[in-house]
């Protein structure tokens, strides 16, 4: 019996973020034999980007209950059944830790619906689940919600367990493979190539920038550390979300790594380094998309798990941006969060704010404005 799980949180690390949705879908390989869904209370604010793309405000969760309330149900829907996800080590490790400070042991098989669509389904545009279920006629309702990306992602299995002639669902399974702790865009082979000596391994982005170079006595079980415990961490969430190809340089020994990793960081200032380098707590303008599909621009302070479109070290500065923005590509300044919404929209508006312009138009505008 396959579990299929999506969550909504206040974060991007259970360490520090709490679940504000839960929806489990019990998959028998066939059809759906039952559900379990709920809005949970975080007893933390929801940060106002992610009320505006998931649709969960702070109102909607105050009545909710709080994990502890729904820990137990939680538990028995996932125990001893497979955990399936898109981008799995998120949700399972958010899920693992707040049952893991109820005392609740869970451990289960993972598997991931974006590495195994890379292999089964390969040569697609992107894997990304709305972009993923486009490619496949799959049309996903309350996009951003748990329980309309949960129904979604069940789609998504029936369709790889349809395709799977090369039993790549099956092989995942098996104890002796990585498969289930991999970051979710990192090819098997990349892993497979990995040395057992000292040297220096670098994690590279999605457009093969190095974010992170590290150094090892054992370069593979180094590597295999960083992806196999304590999920629940920022670090973590960080290396699984933005890894997408893992490199190295073998040295001879420990001490030679030791100084080559030194030096890579300073050449190379990887953002997730963080302990030779200092974070400077400056705002950024964010771009996400809401839940009705248009990409939205928010001024916030920067943070560690996510990466602006424009970085600046005063507030005015970032105002004075979004409106150069707002008036130079015609962007709704409802949607950039500079007007209220009580006020009538600005002349530079198209009716993005009220769904009169479509999403594809309104964001074609505004990708050129970040671009």
């Amino acid at each position: 019996m396959y579990a299929i799980v999506d969550i909504e949180t206040t974060g991007g690390y259970a360490a520090a973020h709490g679940i504000t949705e839960i929806s489990i879908h019990l998959f028998d390989g066939d059809k759906v034999v039952e559900k379990f869904e709920t809005l949970v209370n975080p007893c933390q604010p929801i940060p106002r980007f992610i009320q505006a793309m998931t649709g969960i405000t702070d109102e909607m969760v105050a009545t909710a209950p709080v994990f502890e309330e729904v820990a137990d149900a939680v538990y028995d829907f996932l125990n001893d059944k497979v955990f399936v996800a898109h981008n799995v080590n998120f949700d399972y490790s958010f899920l693992k830790a707040h049952l893991a400070v109820l005392g609740y042991e869970y451990n289960a098989k993972r598997l991931c619906t974006v590495r195994l669509s890379r292999k089964i389904l390969p040569g697609l545009p992107s894997y990304g689940l709305g972009k993923l279920c486009n490619s496949l006629g799959i049309q996903i309702e309350n996009r951003h919600r748990a329980f309309g990306d949960a129904a979604a992602t069940v789609k998504v299995f029936q369709k790889l367990l349809e395709s799977d002639s090369q039993q790549y669902i099956v092989k995942s399974l098996q104890r002796s493979s990585k498969e289930q702790m991999l970051p979710p865009n990192v090819p098997k082979e990349h892993w497979d190539k990995l040395p057992y000596t000292p040297g220096v391994y670098y994690f590279h982005n999605e457009k093969g920038k190095i974010i992170y170079v590290g150094k090892a006595k054992n370069i593979r079980y180094r590597i295999n550390g960083h992806f196999s415990s304590n999920l629940d961490s920022r670090q973590k969430q960080n290396f699984i979300r933005y890894t997408y190809a893992i490199s190295f340089q073998t040295c001879g020994t420990e001490l030679m790594a030791c100084i080559l990793e030194s030096s890579e960081i300073k050449r190379l200032w990887p953002v997730f380094n963080y302990s030779q380098k200092r974070w400077e707590d400056v705002y950024g303008i964010f771009a996400y998309e809401d839940q009705n599909g248009y990409l939205r621009l928010a001024i916030e302070k920067n943070k560690k798990h996510l990466t602006p479109v424009y970085s600046f070290h005063y507030l005015v500065d970032g105002h004075s941006i979004l409106r150069k923005l707002i008036k130079e590509f015609s962007l709704c300044p409802r949607l950039c969060f500079m007007q209220r919404e009580s006020q009538p929209c600005d002349s530079s508006c198209f009716g993005a704010c009220k769904q009169k312009e479509k999403p594809e138009e309104y964001n074609k505008r505004v990708q050129e404005a970040v671009t």
